[in-house]
């Protein structure tokens, strides 16, 4: 039995035992995790998603947070400008190895869904952002003038001097 993921962007055709680099998910080594962003299911039968297959998930476990290889990107500008630069860049990656293909029931299974570190940032962030509590306007008791931290007076400003005859 194979499916196809959809997860960091990317699509994936997979079946029992594979390993996959896939985009940083938010998991440790050791985790098991759950993608329910499954595009097609394929076996006996062939089952197409529109746009998801309902009910269908891939389980995997995760080996290790690692880097792919590093990509360099270099800039040479022309004509006058005798300027370049210089940039690399290593992709965070999660290497996984699938474990099973759930065709339907993966609401039951309880395992941790996968998802990535810009969703958990996201999360995070929203979880965070509790509505503040709105107060009655008759439980604020009015304030006194006295009460009001004092006004610095400004200074008058100069007077003109007289006009020269």
């Amino acid at each position: 039995m194979f499916a196809v993921l959809k997860t960091g962007g990317k699509q994936y055709k997979v079946q029992a035992g594979d390993v996959l680099r896939v985009e940083k998910l938010a998991a440790i080594a050791g985790d098991k995790i759950q993608f329910n962003d499954i595009l097609m299911v394929g076996g006996d039968t062939l089952t197409v998603g529109v746009p998801f297959v309902a009910g269908a998930a891939v389980q995997a476990e995760v080996i290790d947070q690692i880097k792919g290889e590093k990509v360099i990107h270099f800039v040479k500008r022309r004509r006058k400008h005798s300027s370049q630069r210089t940039k690399g860049h290593r992709q965070h990656l999660t290497l996984v190895r699938v474990t099973d293909v759930i065709a339907a029931g993966s609401d039951a299974t309880g395992v941790m869904a996968a998802t990535g570190t810009a969703d958990a940032r996201r999360a995070a962030h929203n979880a965070e952002a509790a509505p503040v509590p709105v107060v009655d306007a008759a439980e604020k008791a009015p304030v006194k003038a006295a009460e009001k931290a004092p006004v610095k007076a400004k200074r008058a400003p100069k007077a003109a001097a007289a006009p020269k005859e």
